[in-house]
């Protein structure tokens, strides 16, 4: 009885285990605010652009890439602590 016990607890502590072990600790880019911020501030300058004559291409674009470089050091920053512990390494296959 108490070696079925045991075996129970094992098997509880490694399936929490391998749950915590396949969490990531920031979400997909996708599901961030950060990302639907920058694509409304971009579309925003665009049509600024678009409507405004005071505004030109070349100062437009480089508005759209200083959001964009913005937008990617944030989520490098965000990452930057963190591991992926995916199902699969694609640059380590023989790791299983």
């Amino acid at each position: 009885m108490a070696a079925t016990e045991t075996a129970q607890r094992r098997s509880m502590n490694a399936s929490s285990s391998e749950a915590r072990r396949t969490h990531d600790e920031t979400k997909l880019s996708l599901k961030t605010t950060e990302f639907w911020a920058m694509v409304g501030v971009i579309a925003a300058i665009l049509i600024a652009t678009w409507v405004s004559d005071s505004l030109d291409d070349v100062r437009a674009w480089t508005l759209v890439a200083a959001v964009a470089i913005g937008y990617m050091i944030s989520r490098g920053l965000a990452k930057s602590g963190t591991k992926y512990v995916g199902s699969e390494d694609p640059l380590n296959r023989d790791n299983r």
